[in-house]
């Protein structure tokens, strides 16, 4: 994995590798999941695939890199992408995701620990990604029910852009920099929770100045 120079760092190497930087890379997968189910597990399987960034995973998930998976992730995510963009459609697909993507989140999470047996891996998967996958997803859906409330779902597609952006940016991150993964997340957090906040004071707002509005 890129961002330490590994053989510099003499014993504690075995369990930086082993642990710390596969909990770091499965932090920052499990943050892009709670935001979008599918592109990072795409992303994850294209670097695996090709060898990029250094990535390798578990042997149990080791057909995340096979091109049946990736075929399929490519075409859930592009429609993931498409019908958030919808109205009605991105609500129940944020629904839906209240449960898949802290699923999706351990898979990513644990398929990174390739230095641990599948059992281990899987368990570590759970706590690193399952928690944080559902925390952003939960504030991403405050988000949005509050921008629904005040645009009348009008802000829905521009918000989902954004959210694609961020799961991107924040896989490609982890990829590069993985000890840069808790700053991103304090950071991804502020953002996400401020958005929500200015979002409800302009819902409650609205309702105290439309009195002033009408005619006497």
């Amino acid at each position: 994995m890129n961002g330490i120079d590994i053989p510099d760092l003499g014993a504690a190497a075995g369990p930086l590798q082993t642990w710390v930087l596969p909990a770091l890379l499965g932090l920052g997968l499990a943050s892009a999941t709670g935001l979008r189910t599918f592109l990072p597990l795409l992303m994850l399987a294209l670097a695996a695939r090709f060898g990029l960034f250094g990535i390798d995973l578990n042997d149990q998930m080791a057909w995340l890199a096979d091109w049946p998976a990736i075929s399929a992730l490519g075409i859930a995510a592009v429609v993931e992408f498409t019908g958030d963009k919808i109205p009605v459609v991105d609500h129940g697909l944020n629904v839906l995701g209240s449960s898949t993507r802290p699923v999706a989140g351990a898979v990513a999470a644990g398929s990174v620990f390739a230095g641990l047996d599948p059992t281990t891996a899987a368990i570590a998967g759970v706590i690193v990604g399952a928690p944080t996958a559902f925390a952003f997803n939960a504030a991403q859906g405050g988000a949005r029910l509050t921008s629904t409330a005040t645009t009348g779902g009008i802000g829905n597609p521009l918000l989902s852009l954004i959210e694609d952006v961020l799961s991107f940016a924040t896989v490609m991150l982890a990829f590069l920099v993985p000890v840069l993964v808790p700053v991103l997340m304090v950071v991804l957090a502020v953002l996400v929770f401020r958005l929500a906040k200015r979002l409800r004071a302009r819902l409650y707002a609205d309702p105290v100045r439309s009195p002033g509005t009408r005619s006497p």
